[in-house]
């Protein structure tokens, strides 16, 4: 089982980048997966074709909401891990043939919320040993990754844009990994569709951390998320697939 986790900053296609590579590890039969949308934004869902009113599901700061502020008790009884990972099975797990999805959500109150976060990293710990990868669409910060899911990831993917505060948010990155003690093997640079290629060894030398490869730039693509169409139905030969595939295999993961 390996954690992948996709940072950047807004409008760079994190989420697209998640979507393409989950139908990249469909298509070479390395699933089950399961993707987290640990972004606010929450658009990863509809990358994938899922809305999670529809199915019924809950994020997972609904679910700690309900089980742990709403109706109190946190401490009597089922233990708080056992608690939320049984809440998470029924209530905020999407499962599909190939893939199953979670999300984080957004409605976190105010206060100590530790008890909380340590029971959610104990359910995850639990929960992800079923998969073969875990797709993690972040946000631009690492900050909660260490707080409410995990402390140690296996590659970390940031997509450049073209500005120097993206370049910038690399080093931010690196130096809040370190805070945070988050734990990796790869730190990888992945090429935007606004990021122009004639920078990539500039960036990589900069930096000091391995350039992928360019999410290529194209209108299909555009066309699926501005209408909420599923990447994964995109055709097998769509140029922005094939670049994230290429991405990949230069990864060494197909």
């Amino acid at each position: 089982m390996k954690t992948l986790v996709t940072i950047g900053r807004g409008g760079t296609g994190k989420s697209s980048f998640v979507g393409l590579m989950t139908k990249c590890f469909i298509e070479n039969g390395q699933s089950p997966l399961l993707l987290v949308d640990a972004d606010p934004d929450q658009n990863l869902s509809e990358m994938v074709g899922i809305d999670l009113k529809a199915e019924g599901k809950s994020t997972i700061a609904e679910l700690i909401v309900k089980t742990f502020i709403t109706k109190g008790g946190t401490t009597v009884g089922v233990p708080p891990t056992e608690r939320i990972e049984s809440k998470i099975w029924a209530e905020g797990l999407y499962e599909s043939d190939n893939f199953d999805f979670l999300a984080l959500g957004t409605k976190w109150v105010e206060g100590c919320y530790c008890m909380p976060n340590s029971a959610l990293k104990g359910a995850l710990a639990s929960l992800i040993k079923n998969y073969r990868y875990i797709l993690i669409d972040s946000p631009a910060g690492l900050e909660h990754l260490n707080r409410r899911i995990a402390s140690k990831v296996d590659d970390i993917f940031d997509i450049l844009d073209h500005s120097k505060k993206s370049v910038d948010h690399v080093k931010r990155a690196q130096r809040i990994a370190k805070e945070v003690e988050i734990v990796y093997n790869n730190f990888y640079l992945i090429g935007g569709y606004r990021f122009p290629s004639d920078l990539a060894n500039r960036v990589e030398k900069s930096l000091n951390f391995k350039y992928l490869g360019k999410i290529a730039s194209d209108k299909v693509l555009d066309d699926y998320v501005l209408n909420g169409k599923s990447l994964l139905e995109l055709p097998s030969d769509n140029l922005a697939y094939t670049s994230v595939k290429k991405i990949l295999v230069a990864a060494k993961y197909l």
